[in-house]
């Protein structure tokens, strides 16, 4: 061993003798497998032969496709552009306005029947004043369900009675209502069966009456 203590050239050639016969360890490396190629399934050759075929028969009228191609974007443009500009002239190219259907205030029929119904049950067992408030209460809903947050709680009878927003049809039959219920809460008269009759066929207008448009 030289005087320096580092290994002689013998021993150094020893060394790397004995790591090369070390089979545990691999010094060549081999080729990576190769990596199978790509094959199209046969729809997609099929496929790319008749596009392929398509393309061979157009060839030859590839210049008069082109054209063909110019001339109907040109025509499109210039239909666009005589729409804009003429048709909006003439009389009948222009659009006439929708017609907007009047609303509909009655209430549905099988309800506003099944509410008679139950002012008739109260009238049979002479709770006339109760089946009279019956048909305003009932009144008042059909109206808030026609047109929502129109009738606001500090609203009287009469206030809702007097509301624009309610065709006059309605708003007589309701008036009607109205006025016999408050006979029966201010003025301190029961009702009788008279009564009961005017403010259900009051209320028979109200809810099935022609003259809601």
């Amino acid at each position: 061993m030289p005087a320096d203590g580092g290994m002689t050239a013998k021993a150094l050639a020893e060394a790397h003798a004995r790591l090369l016969a070390d089979r545990s360890l691999q010094f060549a490396l081999g080729q990576p497998p190769a990596q199978p190629k790509f094959q199209p399934p046969d729809w997609l050759k099929t496929l790319g032969h008749w596009i392929g075929e398509a393309a061979r028969f157009l060839a030859p009228y590839a210049v008069w496709i082109f054209w063909i191609g110019v001339g109907l974007a040109l025509l499109a443009v210039l239909y666009l552009i005589a729409r804009d500009t003429l048709g909006a002239r003439l009389p009948f190219r222009r659009r006439r306005p929708a017609r907007v259907k009047p609303a509909d205030w009655r209430p549905e029929a099988l309800k506003a029947r099944a509410l008679l119904a139950d002012a008739d049950r109260l009238a049979d067992q002479g709770r006339y004043d109760e089946a009279a408030h019956l048909l305003l209460f009932r009144s008042i809903d059909d109206i808030e369900e026609r047109r929502p947050r129109l009738v606001r709680p500090a609203l009287t009878a009469r206030d809702i009675a007097g509301l624009d927003q309610v065709p006059s049809a309605a708003r007589n039959a309701f008036a009607r209502i109205a006025a016999i219920v408050e006979r029966s809460l201010f003025g301190g008269r029961t009702l009788d069966a008279s009564a009961f009759a005017d403010c259900r066929a009051a209320y028979e207008a109200f809810a099935f009456g022609e003259a809601w448009r």
